[in-house]
This record gives structure tokens, sequence and C-alpha cells, in this order.
């Protein structure tokens, strides 16, 4: 991984469809400060985002993001009167609308004619949309000699249909190819399964929409690390006023997973391994000599770990179709978003001076308040 002093890097992406720009826009400003990690996990638009990045030399990496976004808003040009919230929410929900009608450029396109519920299909066609057009962008945007070359190690999450098994398909351990990165993003029932090896699969979301778990424990022997963890989805929120604020609601509680609890959990694991660690010079030979200490000991470590949360906040004018609104303006909109939460953490004085020594996890959301202002 690429270091700081010490301190191993690592990113981590949250599915989240439209609202993948937020990413992208983050790893520009992170690569610009100089945190360009060499281990990627992500879970469905996470993955796409991920194989772009580690799929090409740093030099282009921005370059091939901007052309992924730019081609999958391509067809939604047009811009808002004003940001009033009122008409703002018109223009985005008019512009999920086209997408729900029309598809994505490069990403998803409507079948025609549209699939019967009760007709049998293929299993690879029973979904409302194709997904082919991804396939064609990610090998014409991705390297994937170079993404599975151990320059950039990339991890990403899908769903086993038939045993309901989450599987994650890492760099590391086998070649990594389109079909791999488009089944961590085959959300149902909108996107068909991908046949990976005779297996079905379908989005990762539907388990876990956040892979800080698996880089937490599967990074191997513990060392001093620094994970930048960009979510899309906000685990906190406001209390629904509205029926339409419930779909809003629902789906940010459903694909935040619980990433707080995820992150406590970690850190009273990570502070124990630590007081075992330290235990171990204070301890008489014949405890030493005990096979539950041996035990322990082997389960010790004593890593100093930062998580930096970004989450993207949702504004006013969202709603539960933030996550198909593909129109270029409000991509563009997320990008800097994404690039301006990564600023402002990175020039704030509880990052810049933190003691990665003192603390087993150091957790840090250093971001804007709940929702954006329009």
């Amino acid at each position: 991984m690429a270091e700081h002093g010490k301190e191993k890097i690592a990113l981590v992406l949250q599915g989240g469809g439209a609202l993948g720009s937020y990413q992208a826009g983050a790893y520009e400003a992170l690569m610009r400060l100089g945190y360009d990690p060499n281990w990627i996990a992500g879970i469905s638009i996470g993955a796409i985002n991920a194989a772009i990045i580690c799929g090409n030399p740093p030099e282009r990496r921005v370059g091939r993001l901007k052309t992924f976004w730019e081609s999958v808003s391509g067809q939604l040009l047009a811009k808002p009167v004003t940001d009033e919230v009122s008409f703002r929410r018109i223009f985005n929900e008019a512009s999920a609308v086209f997408t729900a009608a029309f598809g994505a450029p490069g990403f998803f396109r409507p079948r025609l004619p549209p699939p019967a519920l009760t007709w049998p299909m293929a299993p690879t066609e029973v979904g409302f949309y194709d997904t082919t057009p991804l396939r064609d962008t990610l090998l014409s945007l991705v390297d994937f000699d170079l993404l599975n070359s151990g320059t950039t190690r990339v991890s990403v999450g899908a769903v086993n249909i038939k045993t309901g098994n989450f599987r994650y398909f890492d760099s590391k351990n086998e070649r990594i190819e389109p079909e791999h990165i488009m089944a961590s993003g085959a959300l149902p029932p909108g996107f068909p399964p991908v046949e990976i090896n005779g297996e079905f699969y379908w989005d990762g979301g539907l388990v876990s929409n956040t892979p800080l778990e698996y880089i937490l424990d599967w990074a191997g022997p513990r060392k001093d690390m620094c994970v930048f963890q960009i979510d899309l989805f906000s685990a906190r929120g406001l209390l629904p006023a509205t029926l339409l604020d419930i779909g809003q609601r629902e789906k940010e509680i459903r694909y935040s997973s619980r990433t707080r609890m995820n992150t406590n959990k970690f850190c009273d694991m990570q502070n124990m391994r630590r007081a075992v660690h330290r235990l171990k010079d204070k301890l008489p030979e014949e405890v030493k000599n005990d096979p539950s200490w041996r035990f322990l000991e082997q389960m010790s470590c004593d890593a100093a770990i930062t998580i930096v949360q970004l989450i993207h906040r949702r504004a006013a004018y969202e709603t539960d179709s933030n996550d198909y609104e593909f129109s270029r303006y409000t991509m563009n909109e997320n990008w800097r978003a994404g690039r301006l939460d990564v600023e402002n953490t990175l020039s704030h004085p509880a990052w810049i001076n933190r003691d990665r020594s003192a603390l087993g996890v150091h957790v840090l959301d250093l971001t804007k308040d709940l929702d954006r202002a329009p």
C-alpha cells in the first residue's frame, strides 16, 4: 500500500448508483494531496469506480473517472432554472424518470420489449435493464491486466443468489474480470444476475453495502493503517415528514449498512488487541506458556488505525430517486462535494494534529452537517 511514514492507506467505496460521482471527486482530491491508496474495496458503483482507478496508471485515473461519469450523464445536459428547493426537486425527479425510461449511456438500457413478469427467461436476462453497455465501457476504460498486476489491490463484493452467501472477489487471490465488477453492481430487479464460474451473483449491497469490515478483518498482519471510507448514504437522518420522505430515509438506513455500529465494534476489538499486546512483558513465564495466553497473543497487535469517514450528505431537494438521477448537473455537483469534503477534512486541525500512537482506533467524521444547503 501507499505509505505515509509507517501508515498504510486504503480506500473503501460504498454502493449508491448515481451518487458515485461523489467518490470520484473525493478520489481526485486524495490523489492530489498525496493519499493514493494501494488497496481499494468497493461495492456496486464503488466497485466500478475501484476498477477504473486500479485499472489505470495514476496519471490517467482521474481522467478515466471523468470519462465514465460524463458518459453516463451524457444524455441529461440541461440545467435547472434555479436551485430553489421546489424547482430543484422537480428537475431531479424529471431527470430520474428520464433515466428510468431510457437508461444511462455506457451503463444500462431498458429491455425492449419489456420483460413479462411471469414469462421464464434465461438467468442472465432476468431484469428490466440490459447491462451489456457497462461491460463494453469497462473494457474500454479499464486495463484488466494492470488491475490484476498487483500494483493496486482491488476487492469487490457480490451475493451468490442460490446460497445467499456474500463473496468478495479479490485481485490478491484471483483474476478480476469485467463480470466480477458487474456482479457487484447487479441490483435486482433492475439489473440481471451475472454468471461467474457457473454461479449467479447479485449486487453486494443486498447483504452489506460498505466493505469496511473486509478491509479491517482481512488486512493480514495488522500495521498502522489509514482507511478513507467514502459512503454514499448517511446512517443518520431526519424523521420523515411526508410519505415521499419515507422512501429516502428507508433507503439511507438500508444501504448505510450500520456503518457506525460496525466501526464502534471494530474500535472495541482493536483496543482489546492492543491491551493484550501490552500485557506481554508484564506476565510471568508460566502464564506466557499457557495455551490460552498463546491464543490471545496470536490475536493481539499494537497497530493504530485511523478511519476517515467521508459521507455524502443529501441536499434538502433530494429524494429516494437520487441514486438513479444521472443528470450532468447533479453529477458535477456530487463530484465537487466529494472533492471539497476531502479538502476540508485534510485541512482540519483534528486531522493535522491526530496522534496515531495514542489511540487504537481513531475515527474522524469532519464533513459538513446533515443536509447540504440548496
